[in-house]
């Protein structure tokens, strides 16, 4: 299974639905970078992806998007082979 990372904060019920999407799909581990304690991780996270907005989640390399992205991808089937593609 690819590796998940996903830029959070403490607070955000977006992050919290997006984890219970990924562990419905079998994601043991899903490595957070939280951009709330760390403001160069926000930094980071803006340079990367463009956006501000957390949830901002990546899979392998791949960047996914935020939660509406997530749940968009799983609709059409996409999620699961995304997480099941090999390195």
């Amino acid at each position: 299974m690819q590796t998940v990372t996903m830029y959070t904060t403490s607070v955000c019920p977006y992050c919290v639905r997006a984890k219970q999407i990924l562990k419905s799909k079998g994601v043991e581990q899903i490595e957070e970078i939280r951009i709330d304690i760390d403001p160069a991780q926000r930094m980071k996270m803006m340079e990367i992806t463009g956006r501000r907005s957390v949830p901002q989640i990546f899979i392998g390399q791949t960047h996914v998007g935020g939660c509406d992205d997530l749940m968009a991808l799983d609709g059409q089937g996409g999620l699961t082979l995304l997480l099941s593609a090999v390195t």
